[in-house]
């Protein structure tokens, strides 16, 4: 029985740590990144993976258990990693230095009897045998060959650099997947959503989404404090995207000099190892609420999500739980149209991501928002079973432009 094991663990290791088994589990950790790029990824944009959450409620759910939202996390592909890994330092390592050893020794011998090998050749010639070997060597290195000259015979080869280049793509694949692990290891991701003229400091507990490999934890978060001063849009004539960039100041300590750049989608801010990228863009609609007491509350702003980016038309809400403990709590939710037109029966659309001529449709909600209940809730979106129970109430709706109100 224990032969048998030993036998079984010896044929298993054969197998994992062929050259063809590394391709397999290669072309299986492609495969498996696909999903990563097809779906809204946690790491890379919070506000995305909500949206998604909003539009397939269903569907939604199902793909979070299985890790799709985090695709380079999931246990599934770091399971692919490690065999791929583990299948390429088995391939090369053997290989690699079998490689060397064949470098470093020298042609085999020429055979006493050529007429044994199954691939052989004889030409008389009118040279002596010392200028014959030495004509044969001249042309065998001309041809690139390693040549031999031994006891009146030449031995080459030849092949060695194709080798050589195979085993150094696989050797550079392989310090590839390694400084993958080293950065999970070592390394932490976040992001937060931003709004103009607001900013973060680089602590974990200001970040919407945040991930840290198992080697790091909060202390070695380098220090850094960004406000974003502007954000600029643009776009070609047929308003696909040109570019997004945002002016930003920063500084490397709390009471530290601020610095400004400008970063952009694949120009990050880099600071002491730290890289700040920008990854997304959308809409956050200013209102201002008047009370009945005439307590005016203004410059209140929200996120809006844009489902859609080629008419960047976003849905939000704004909450307004603490009003005072005699008054219910009110919600906005809207959708925000960059450049609004009116599409029929009281509707509006937009026919351009660009903000030319901004309007808001709202629907103005009072009642129980359930923030208190302990039970967490979407911030892009209200919860549809109070509003079916009663516990919010719509008490009014409006297609506004700026300065526009509703009573």
């Amino acid at each position: 029985m224990r032969l048998r094991l030993v036998r079984g663990a010896r044929g298993w290791w054969r197998w994992l740590t062929s050259m063809r088994t590394a391709l397999m589990l290669l072309f299986l950790l492609a495969l498996a990144a696909v999903p990563g790029s097809l779906l809204p990824q946690r790491p890379l944009s919070q506000t995305a993976v909500a949206q998604y959450f909003a539009d397939h409620p269903t569907l939604a759910p199902v793909l979070d258990r299985l890790g799709l939202f985090d695709v380079f996390a999931a246990p599934w592909f770091a399971a692919i990693y490690l065999l791929l890994f583990i299948s390429l330092i088995g391939c090369l390592v053997p290989r690699t230095w079998g490689h060397i050893r064949a470098i470093r020794s020298e042609p085999p011998k020429a055979p006493s009897r050529l007429s044994r090998l199954p691939r052989h050749a004889q030409l008389a010639t009118d040279l002596s045998d010392e200028r014959a070997l030495d004509v044969a060597e001249e042309e065998l290195r001309v041809a690139r060959y390693r040549v031999l000259r031994r006891d009146g015979a030449l031995s080459a080869e030849k092949g060695l650099l194709k080798e050589s280049g195979n085993i150094v793509f696989h050797l550079s694949l392989l310090a590839l997947l390694i400084s993958l692990a080293v950065g999970k290891l070592w390394g932490y991701e976040g992001s937060v959503l931003v709004q103009e003229g607001q900013g973060f400091c680089n602590t974990f507990q200001q970040y919407d989404t945040y991930s840290a490999g198992p080697l790091i934890d909060g202390a070695d978060l380098s220090p850094l404090c960004v406000n974003l001063e502007d954000f600029q849009a643009r776009y070609e004539p047929n308003l696909t995207p040109a570019s997004f960039t945002g002016d930003i100041t920063y500084s490397r300590t709390l009471d530290g000099p601020d610095e400004q750049a400008t970063i952009g989608i694949n120009s990050p801010l880099r600071v002491d190892g730290t890289r700040l990228y920008l990854t997304g863009r959308g809409f956050a609609p200013i209102f201002s609420v008047t009370l009945p007491d005439g307590t005016e509350l203004a410059e209140l702003s929200a996120p809006f999500l844009p489902p859609d980016a080629s008419t960047m038309i976003s849905n939000g809400v704004l909450k307004l739980p603490d009003l005072g403990p005699d008054r219910d709590q009110l919600a906005v939710e809207g959708v925000f149209l960059p450049t609004a037109v009116a599409a029929g029966g009281g509707l509006w659309t937009s026919v351009d991501p660009r903000p030319l001529d901004p309007a808001v449709a709202i629907v103005v909600y009072a009642g129980s928002l359930g923030l208190d209940s302990g039970i967490p809730q979407n911030v892009f979106t209200l919860d549809r079973d109070r509003i079916a129970r009663g516990q919010l109430e719509r008490v009014g709706s409006a297609n506004l432009r700026p300065g526009d109100s509703l009573e």
